[in-house]
């Protein structure tokens, strides 16, 4: 990774060169991202914070350049985001919204951050060196707070055959969601799964998307936290007509083992994802259900989402050890009635079957959530976003909890 900061430079230097000489303005484009965020996590009775509870408003701000021409053109993205705290105290803190102090517990009236990412392209071919926002079945950095998570690193994407996206990159820091600076990578270790302190300074990836027809898509990749663990991951994504409607399947497995030392402690986990959801109209009826097998829990990188079926629970990701899930979902999209913007869910996620350190061997959760979201459709607020989300969290491991998220969204195209 030592080669990273050179390259990225020499990449900064031809891109901010061949910039000056041709438009700066032309094939590019810019945006500000206005997103205001609520968060409330009510626990119950018990030792600890009673609430963690933040309401913050926040600021991203997205200028892409076009590329130079020739056959090698070069190009560079500015990435900048600025939080402000609307509410929260000493007390309340830990929603994941705002920075705080970690020994007075105060919480930042307003911080930011200023991410740069040099591009270059070839034929169907772009190498993206600097500020990177992965968004890989094994390097998952979704929006699931006020700001996403980013990365230093290098990214190659090719799709230079028709149907298939190759990717390959390398990662030696993460900037956190609520946090300014850039640090080492970790496993995500919640219940005492692995060595929360072991930390790493490489991360590798690498994989592939293939559409095999029009309705049926396969994916592989492969990551490494240097260190503590290697992963691979297999996906397939199939649509059949059905009916009136179409049934979609969904299959997702990983495969993780500890990699080198294994500073984190041991890693040993299969997981095997099934998600099958039938649409018609605007109704959406889905089944799941996940197994985890081996020793350990699933492991994938602190600060980031996992990409299970279970993804979008607001208050687990059900990937502890030995653990089995069962999901029940159902989607509405009132177009179907005349009202198009306006979408519902409701979900039960049960788990049992869970081998914690230290636990019973037969510990259970679950989670009940719904969602009402609405998206501004036409007149001087097309395209202003609300989002509502509700769930309550019963286990027999740790603190029952209620949480509600509402965030409003407009993203503003300034060229």
């Amino acid at each position: 990774m030592r080669y990273i900061a050179p390259f990225m430079a020499g990449m900064l230097l031809c891109a901010w060169v061949s910039l000056v000489q041709a438009d700066l303005l032309r094939d590019s484009s810019a945006s500000l991202q206005l997103r205001n965020f609520y968060f409330d996590r009510d626990f119950d009775e018990g030792p600890g914070q009673s609430q963690a509870q933040e309401w913050a408003q926040g600021f991203i701000l997205r200028m892409n350049s076009g590329y130079t021409e020739g056959s090698v053109g070069f190009g560079l993205d500015a990435l900048g985001m600025f939080g402000v705290k609307l509410d929260s105290s000493p007390d309340r803190v830990g929603s994941g919204l705002l920075p705080f102090d970690p020994i007075s517990h105060e919480p930042a009236n307003e911080y930011g951050k200023l991410g740069l990412t040099a591009k270059a392209r070839m034929s169907a071919s772009e190498l993206k060196v600097g500020t990177l926002q992965p968004l890989l079945p094994v390097i998952l950095a979704v929006p699931s707070r006020l700001f996403p998570p980013t990365f230093r690193g290098g990214h190659l994407i090719s799709r230079e055959l028709d149907g298939l996206d190759l990717h390959l990159g390398h990662i030696d820091r993460i900037n956190l969601r609520n946090s300014t600076n850039y640090e080492p990578m970790r496993i995500s270790s919640p219940n005492g799964r692995f060595g929360a302190g072991a930390e790493s300074n490489a991360f590798s990836f690498a994989g592939g998307e293939y559409a095999f027809t029009e309705r049926l898509k396969g994916s592989y990749f492969y990551g490494q936290l240097d260190g503590l663990y290697q992963q691979h991951y297999l996906s397939l994504l199939h649509q059949l007509p059905l009916g009136e409607g179409s049934l979609k399947s969904d299959l997702r497995f990983f495969d993780s083992r500890e990699d080198g030392a294994g500073r984190a402690g041991k890693v040993d986990n299969r997981t095997y994802n099934a998600m099958f959801t039938y649409q018609w109209q605007g109704h959406a009826f889905g089944l799941g259900h996940m197994h985890l097998s081996g020793d350990t829990a699933l492991p994938y990188l602190a600060g980031t989402d996992v990409n299970v079926n279970t993804e979008g629970a607001l208050t687990s990701e059900f990937v502890n050890p030995g653990e089995r899930t069962w999901q029940v979902r159902y989607d509405y999209d009132f177009a179907a009635i005349g009202i198009p913007g306006l979408k519902a869910m409701w979900r039960y996620i049960k788990g049992d079957h869970i081998d914690l350190p230290g636990g019973s061997g037969d510990s259970r959760e679950r989670e009940r959530g719904i969602e009402l979201a609405y998206v501004v459709q036409a007149g001087a607020f097309k395209g202003l976003g609300l989002r509502v989300r509700q769930a309550a969290y019963r286990n027999d491991f740790s603190r029952d909890f209620d949480e509600t998220r509402v965030n409003l969204d407009y993203t503003l195209a300034l060229w």
